[in-house]
């Protein structure tokens, strides 16, 4: 394992779209970091085990390997690494499961730099956050389960679909839209 060679603290930027890949990274070295991209869990893999990462942001839904599998990897080849979950699927399940396998943040898309820093800084969690007097909609509650059952499942859509008695289309289709607004 080796550290960069630079002074600036080493960020491993992992997301399958190469704009935004290109955008933050830019935003982040002008913010005083070192970084390196990959598109896909191996390919972060690869670079990790070449150079450990002192921070990490990790895109949850990827082609091949999910983030959380990256997440796990990266806090086991060093436990004091920052890692912030970013993703445009945010759910409780998936956000609770990152922080059980070592990610330090779990950010909903579309997140700035500024809060991602905000994140990786973070120690402790909030006591004065607001609660929210409403409760969640039928619609973001079955949004949930499905991630919920999808997780257990290991991302296997027609295991998933077996266990919610649900037509695999079906399922597909309601995995291909935005989560519903809490």
């Amino acid at each position: 394992m080796v550290k960069a060679m630079s002074d600036c603290p080493l960020l491993l930027i992992v997301d399958d779209d190469p704009i935004l890949r290109r955008v933050l990274a830019k935003a982040m070295q002008r913010r005083g970091y070192e970084v390196l991209t990959a598109e896909n869990v191996e390919q972060a893999i690869t670079l990790a085990n070449q150079h450990t990462p002192e921070y990490a942001v990790i895109d949850l839904k990827m082609q091949g390997a999910s983030g959380l599998a990256l997440v796990q990897y990266l806090h086991q080849l060093d436990n004091q690494t920052r890692t912030v979950v970013l993703t445009g699927y945010a759910s409780i399940a998936t956000a609770v499961e990152a922080i059980k396998l070592g990610a330090t943040h779990y950010l909903a898309k579309p997140a700035n730099a500024d809060e991602i820093v905000a994140a990786f800084g973070r120690t402790q969690g909030a006591t004065d956050l607001a609660v929210n007097e409403q409760p969640l909609s039928v619609d973001r509650l079955e949004w949930e389960h499905i991630q919920r059952i999808l997780q257990q499942h290991d991302g296997n859509i027609s295991a998933t679909a077996r266990a919610l008695n649900m037509h695999r289309r079906t399922l597909q289709r309601k995995l291909a839209k935005y989560p519903v607004k809490i």
